[in-house]
C-alpha cells in the first residue's frame, strides 16, 4: 500500500499536470506562440548543469536549469510552471546516482528524452545515514570527475543535434582545459599541509571525491542533505577528529544553516570557513555565477581554510 510521502507526491503530481492542460488548453484562440529563434531547449534539473552544459553548446542550442540559484536539490518539488517548460523542452539532463529523488514526476508528464551526466564517473559510496551503501551523488564537486561530465554532455547534445558535432567537440575541449587547470591548483596549494591537516570537515558529505581527488581526508555532520540530522554521536565523532588532528578550519554550505558547525569550531578552536558551494551557483552577481568560478572558489576557501598559518 503506497504510503503517505507517496500519496502526497501523486496529489502535487497530478496538480502539476493538471495546470499543465489548463495552461495548453485555456490560451486563448487565434494567440501566436512565442517567439521561436529556432535554437533546440535543452533543460538541466540545477543550476551547475546548465552552466556546463552552455560551456560545451556555446549558443547553439537555448539552455534553462530546473531549479533556481540557491535551491536544495535534493528534495525539491517541481512546480507547475516547471512540467510547462519541460514541456518545451527537446533533452532534459540530470546527474543520477539518486541526487534527484524527484526527477521522475518531474519526466513522466513530459515528453523529452533524458541523459544522465554521471554516467562513467568512478562512484564513491555514502558510508553512514539511510543512504550509506549508496553512491555519493556529488561527483561534480571533482575536478576530475567534471571531465566526465563534459565528454558525457558532448555526447548528449551531438545525439540530440549531429550537425552541431564540431561545435561541442571543441567547446568541451577548451572546457576541460579550463576545468583540469583548477584542479591542479587545487593540489599544488595544498601540497605543504602537513598530512593530520589535510582534511575537509563540511556540514554535508559532499565532498568525497574532491577530497579523492586533492588527497584530503573527509569529516562531515550528515552523509547527504535529506539526512540533515546530525546526530550527537556524529557530531562528537567530528569534534574528536577535529582536535586529534588539529584542522585548522571547518566549513560548511550555502545550502543548509551552519550552527552545528559553528559549535563544533567553538569547541575545538578550530576557524569556521565561508560557506562552499555544491549543489547551485550564485545569482549573476554573486561569487559563483559559473561552475569554473565555484570550483575555484571552494578550491581557494579549503586551501586558504587548511594552510592558514597561526597567529602572532
Amino acid at each position: 500500500m503506497p504510503n503517505i510521502g507517496d500519496r502526497l507526491a501523486s496529489t502535487r503530481v497530478a496538480a502539476a499536470a493538471a495546470a499543465l492542460v489548463c495552461a495548453a488548453a485555456c490560451t486563448p484562440a487565434g494567440a501566436e506562440p512565442d517567439p521561436d529563434d529556432g535554437r533546440l531547449t535543452v533543460l538541466t534539473t540545477f543550476t551547475v548543469l546548465a552552466d556546463m552544459v552552455r560551456n560545451v553548446a556555446g549558443d547553439r542550442v537555448d539552455v534553462e536549469s530546473v531549479t533556481r540559484p540557491g535551491a536544495e536539490i535534493h528534495s525539491y518539488e517541481p512546480t507547475p510552471e516547471d512540467l510547462l517548460r519541460g514541456r518545451g523542452a527537446d533533452l532534459v539532463l540530470h546527474n543520477g546516482l539518486g541526487l534527484e529523488a524527484w526527477f521522475t514526476r518531474f519526466t513522466d508528464p513530459v515528453d523529452a528524452p533524458t541523459a544522465v551526466l554521471a554516467d562513467g564517473v568512478e562512484t564513491v559510496p555514502v558510508v553512514s545515514g539511510g543512504h550509506a551503501g549508496e553512491p555519493n551523488p556529488h561527483a561534480w564537486m571533482s575536478p576530475d570527475n567534471a571531465l566526465v561530465y563534459v565528454d558525457n554532455i558532448a555526447a548528449a547534445l551531438t545525439a540530440l543535434d549531429p550537425a552541431g558535432a564540431r561545435t561541442y567537440a571543441a567547446g568541451a575541449a577548451d572546457y576541460k582545459q579550463r576545468i583540469r587547470a583548477i584542479g591542479e591548483d587545487l593540489r599544488d596549494r595544498l601540497a605543504g599541509v602537513d598530512p593530520p591537516q589535510r582534511a575537509l570537515v563540511t556540514c554535508e558529505g559532499a565532498f568525497p571525491y574532491l577530497a579523492r581527488d586533492a588527497g584530503l581526508a573527509e569529516r562531515y555532520l550528515w552523509p547527504v542533505n535529506s539526512d540533515t540530522e546530525a546526530t550527537p554521536g556524529r557530531v562528537a565523532s567530528v569534534v574528536r577528529f577535529v582536535r586529534s588532528n588539529g584542522v585548522a578550519t571547518v566549513f560548511c554550505e550555502t545550502t543548509v544553516d551552519s550552527g552545528i558547525q559553528q559549535q563544533v569550531a567553538d569547541e575545538t578552536g578550530a576557524e569556521l570557513g565561508p560557506d562552499l558551494y555544491v549543489d547551485s551557483l550564485s545569482p549573476p552577481d554573486g561569487p559563483v555565477p559559473t561552475y569554473l568560478d565555484l570550483l575555484r572558489y571552494d578550491a581557494e576557501a579549503v586551501a586558504a581554510g587548511l594552510t592558514r598559518e597561526e597567529d602572532a
